[in-house]
């Protein structure tokens, strides 16, 4: 049976990593996750990642894998993460994370590669490798200084210490905390995407997370060719129509 699972329901794509007890990230978690990725298609227009239980979002590798590896071996388990996390990161929808618990190490890694990130207050959140001798693998070197800054990614990945959600929130780590639940909520933030053109939406996040690794100069190029793409939708139209005509845009997606 497998550990994630995939459901489709009113536009809005949901996948669960259901790993008992801590969700962790063994092989088997990932070839699922990869294949469930694999799954989403036009049918979809937000995806939200949730992590089954209330102990943990994502606790992290399967630390039981690691006594084995040597230098090879090794790179291989990171690009693979890696490759599977960029999967997320590639999606032309929106991806939110819905967190409740523990996210640490890959967990938080997997968060990461999210657009965005919803946690219920009890979370707590870590990259701890450097207590175990090793340094984040599946992309948490690179990605939580492009979100939150050098500085206190450095000092986040160095030290190893946990961040309750509070703290996480203030540091631009997570987007928004729930006292309710976390599915909840981020279904309500994904409805207040779906009011939207698809197309847009999508060329939006595109632009977002292309122009970031460009020059300010190429990014604005990239974002006007997107601009003008978009011009020559039905959606374009349908949306403007919609405003001059003070009513509720009927977005078909083309």
């Amino acid at each position: 049976m497998s550990k994630v699972k995939y459901s489709v329901e009113n536009k809005i794509g949901f996948i669960s990593i259901d790993s008992p007890p801590v969700n962790a990230l063994d092989r088997e978690v990932l070839e699922d996750l990869s294949a469930v990725l694999d799954e989403v298609n036009h049918d979809v227009d937000v995806v939200i990642i949730i992590g089954e239980g209330n102990k943990a979002f994502v606790a992290g590798a399967d630390i039981k894998e690691f006594p084995e590896l040597r230098k090879e071996t090794g790179e291989a388990i990171c690009v693979n993460g890696q490759s599977v996390f960029q999967k997320i990161s590639d999606l032309k929808q929106p991806v939110i994370a819905a967190i409740d618990g523990f996210t640490l190490g890959g967990g938080l890694e997997l968060a990461l590669a999210c657009d965005f990130r919803i946690a219920t207050k009890k979370s707590q959140f870590g990259l701890p490798e450097v207590k175990l001798g090793i340094i984040p693998g599946y992309g948490g070197t690179q990605r939580l200084p492009r979100l939150i800054g050098l500085g206190k990614a450095k000092q986040l990945i160095f030290s190893g210490e946990f961040l309750q959600a509070d703290d996480a929130y203030q540091i631009g780590l997570i987007e928004a905390i729930t006292e309710g639940n976390v599915k909840e909520e981020a279904i309500m933030w994904a409805n207040k995407i779906l009011r939207n053109g698809p197309i847009a939406v999508q060329a939006a996040k595109k632009a977002v997370n292309q122009g970031i690794e460009l020059s300010l100069a190429e990014g604005l190029s990239l974002e006007a060719k997107l601009f003008g793409d978009i011009c020559e939708t039905n959606d374009k139209n349908e949306g403007v129509a919609a405003f001059l005509e003070k009513r509720e845009a009927k977005f078909q997606k083309n």
